[in-house]
């Protein structure tokens, strides 16, 4: 029997979905002519805090707003979850985190673009109980530190303290991560992870560190891990991470992955929201729903500001940024 903890978890994810904006507003959105115009659409929408139209504002200052938007109701999720909930929910928005820390280690090793009085350098995201070690991670003042900090926290050692080697083992940790502690987005997961390894392998021509590669053989088997060719790698997969790549014959295709995972991430999701009862899968639904929406709203701002061209905001691609 299901506590009273489920029961208003999951009625407040079924509340959240209202907090989308749905297929038709994300094509008028991404229709607009210029990019206030757009604003100006999304102010009546539950996108509208941090939304303003302002002359010079820019597409990934929009862009981010409407992250944070997302952010905030995963937050909210949270609050309302027993404990398996709130950790699945912090499993999912494990992307924040990973985006906080790439953005403090570009500060350290000195590649992130000088703030101006125009364009100051974006705050962390606010993670509130959905941090993992942010915390610790934020405090550390050079790459090594930033390495030995995750090293000693639940993301574990991504196997270098190069910007490549922390983002990459940051993702391959919160796939595994999602895994384990949301087993209904477990197919998400291992498809996601995929396609980080085939990009970074099989495109960008970077051989994982031997510790992520480790960790990534957990979800995709070490015959796909080991492969030395793309076509290799494709058939080596499982069946849960497959699906996504199974007409992806060519490596430079990989893009086109993109758009139907969020596909299937939104498809699964509002399957999720509508049949389950109480429990985590309609939690896992409602992130699923919300994170869609906002990748989508995302790619309508990016098209709006290109004046308007193009029909389809899933061309426009990643939450978070």
């Amino acid at each position: 029997m299901m506590g009273a903890g489920w029961v208003a978890g999951v009625t407040r994810a079924r509340a959240l979905r209202t907090r989308c904006l749905g297929p038709e507003d994300v094509k008028e959105v991404a229709g607009a002519r210029t990019l206030d115009d757009a604003l100006r659409r999304l102010a009546a929408t539950p996108y509208r805090g941090g939304l303003a139209p302002s002359a010079g504002s820019s597409p990934a200052e929009a862009q981010r707003a409407v992250t944070a938007t997302l952010l905030w109701h995963l937050r909210i999720l949270a609050g309302w979850q027993p404990a398996a909930g709130t950790e699945a929910v912090r499993a999912l928005a494990a992307g924040f985190e990973i985006r906080n820390t790439e953005r403090h280690l570009s500060t350290l090793v000195g590649d992130a673009s000088p703030p101006g009085p125009d364009r100051p350098r974006p705050s962390p995201y606010r993670l509130g109980a959905l941090a993992i070690a942010w915390t610790r991670l934020s405090a550390t003042r050079t790459p090594a530190e930033l390495r030995n900090a995750l090293t000693a926290s639940s993301w574990g050692d991504p196997g270098g303290d190069s910007p490549a080697a922390v983002a990459t083992g940051m993702r391959v940790s919160a796939a595994v991560r999602l895994a384990g502690a949301a087993p209904d987005a477990a197919r998400w997961a291992a498809a996601r992870l995929a396609l980080l390894v085939a990009r970074e392998v099989f495109v960008v021509g970077r051989r994982l560190p031997d510790v992520s590669a480790h960790r990534a053989a957990r979800l995709l088997g070490p015959r796909a891990v080991e492969a030395r060719s793309y076509a290799g790698f494709r058939q080596a997969l499982p069946d849960t991470a497959g699906w996504l790549l199974e007409d992806v014959g060519e490596a430079a295709d990989l893009w086109r992955a993109e758009g139907r995972w969020w596909d299937a991430v939104e498809r699964d999701g509002r399957d999720m929201l509508r049949r389950s009862r109480f429990g985590p899968r309609p939690v896992v639904g409602a992130v699923a729903l919300l994170s869609a929406d906002a990748w989508r709203t995302r790619g309508a701002l990016e098209l709006a500001a290109r004046g308007g061209r193009g029909d389809h905001p899933a061309e426009v691609l990643d939450v978070p940024g």
